[in-house]
């Protein structure tokens, strides 16, 4: 692969719902028929992917996040070719605000099979500088929102007496990724939340697992310099960044009956980035040989 010198254009950045309506998948096309699947953040870049790839298999798809012109939109794509979706405006960091979606989704269809947790956000800034609020606008989405809808949703499996999946969409934590200390912070915990809580809800039957994306290109690329961003295809052997449908295809596999004897993992789907490369989010200071 070449090198990358420059980005493309901000609406170019990730894949458009015509890309996601088509993209070959390896799963069958009736894998989840019958399943009804909550995703969080389901308007953004990996949750939009995510969102498209359980509909095509079948599933029902509630689209859940705070902008609902953008979850219309999304909708009316699903809808308009056919696929099973509903969208509800929620905002994750209120405890309220998730019980009545849950409440919603058992009233509307009787049952949830899976929940992923794809809502979240960073800024990119040197962690000296977190303000306050800063740090916990990051902290109590990434952190106590995951909690919040991991908790809801367990709550009425073990009422319903019915079985569930939950997969959370988190970051790679263990190494070289730098200039969100914030959500490394929340995704930690979460990562801690969800090894924790496989095992003492595995008598629920209720299996919880994580996936944490590398260099994913999404149109939230954009929050980073042109500078930052171009480093991103290097930060791992295979000299490339992944693709919205590369974390799509983890969320099924983990959250389907494919991995039905999997609970508490995280799957990194990074390209080898953890193993071998860095991120600089805020670009790479000159004490370590960089240019800042």
């Amino acid at each position: 692969m070449p090198p990358m010198t420059d980005q493309p254009p901000a609406d170019k950045l990730g894949m458009t719902d015509a890309e996601l309506a088509a993209h070959p998948t390896m799963f069958a096309g009736d894998a989840l028929n019958g399943q009804v699947v909550l995703v969080s953040g389901a308007a953004g870049g990996i949750g939009r992917a995510i969102a498209w790839l359980f509909a095509r298999l079948g599933a029902h798809v509630v689209l859940a996040g705070r902008d609902r012109s953008k979850l219309d939109t999304l909708l009316n794509e699903l809808t308009g070719r056919g696929l099973k979706a509903s969208a509800h405006t929620t905002d994750i960091r209120e405890p309220e605000a998730v019980n009545a979606l849950f409440d919603a989704v058992w009233t509307a269809h009787g049952r949830l099979d899976s929940l992923v947790n794809s809502a979240g956000g960073q800024f990119p800034q040197p962690a000296i500088d977190f303000s306050v609020k800063g740090w916990n606008a990051v902290i109590n989405t990434n952190l106590n929102g995951t909690w919040y809808m991991m908790q809801a949703a367990a709550q009425r499996w073990r009422e319903h007496k019915h079985p569930g999946s939950i997969v959370n969409i988190v970051v790679v934590t263990t190494h070289g990724l730098y200039g969100i200390a914030h959500t490394i912070a929340a995704r930690s915990g979460v990562i801690g939340l969800s090894r924790a809580v496989a095992v003492e809800w595995a008598p629920l039957n209720i299996r919880v697992n994580c996936v944490a994306p590398g260099a994913i290109e999404t149109e939230g690329w954009n929050v980073y310099t042109p500078e930052a961003r171009a480093a991103y295809p290097r930060s791992n052997p295979m000299m490339r960044a992944g693709s919205p449908w590369d974390i799509a295809e983890a969320s099924v596999f983990l959250a389907g009956p494919s991995a039905r004897f999997v609970t508490g993992e995280t799957l990194t789907v990074d390209g080898g980035g953890q193993l071998w490369g860095e991120t600089w989010t805020t670009g790479k200071p000159a004490y370590f040989g960089g240019d800042t």
